[in-house]
């Protein structure tokens, strides 16, 4: 299993590496997850770990949810995260994945969503170059001609058009782990990540092995 934790992502900053190089990284409060449920193919069928993360009172979520988070003696988790295994978990529930399980200097992939922007026209969400600005043109930020007429006589596949931009899961894969706080769960990223602060992402150690990028 990689080692996969949820965080809030706290948001960017700047430091010095051993170089005295200003560095930009993006600041994560992770963990710790506890394992509040361990799967495998004996029986479910596959083989998965699940960990929560962050606490919340036991009051304010559901009897259910109480209920699945009580056979692991755990309680207060609103957010579950389910990771596939390609063998037997060697995590027992009840245990703790902490940031300690990464290293400084190794590279890690960082899961989230990006922000939204709502339904955008094709200057901002493709970056077209729109029209002419000078008054009377009547054609500033359109999207201009989209097709032919009789032949072929419809939109081409994969024409860029206005609608809705952001708000979907991406991967940044291969970042720098410049620096680990153990005593706060404080991780440090060098590069941007997806999301905005305080979104919620995945981080895991790097599916591909890669040198980091200097």
């Amino acid at each position: 299993m990689l080692h996969t934790l949820i965080a809030k992502k706290v948001g960017m900053t700047q430091v010095y590496d051993a170089e005295n190089r200003l560095v930009p990284v993006t600041v994560f409060e992770a963990g710790p997850c506890p394992v509040t449920q361990v799967k495998t193919e004996g029986t479910d069928g596959y083989n998965a770990v699940q960990i929560g993360y962050p606490r919340k009172k036991a009051k304010n979520m559901t009897a259910g949810q109480n209920g699945h988070l009580s056979k692991a003696s755990l309680e207060g988790l609103s957010q579950l995260k389910e990771i596939r295994c390609t063998s037997a978990p060697e995590v027992q529930v009840g245990e703790t994945l902490t940031v300690s399980g990464f290293s400084e200097g190794t590279t890690v992939d960082v899961v989230g969503t990006t922000k939204g922007h709502g339904f955008q026209g094709v200057v901002k969400r493709w970056n077209t170059k729109g029209g002419p600005a000078s008054h009377g043109s009547m054609f500033h930020r359109r999207i201009g001609s989209i097709g032919l007429c009789q032949d072929p006589g419809h939109v081409f596949k994969g024409q860029i058009m206005p609608g809705h931009m952001g708000d979907k899961q991406r991967t940044v894969q291969n970042l720098k782990v410049v620096k680990i706080y153990e005593d706060k769960n404080l991780i440090l990223v060098k590069g941007s990540t997806p999301g905005f602060n305080g979104s919620q992402v995945l981080i895991r150690t790097s599916k591909k092995t890669r040198p980091a990028r200097a």
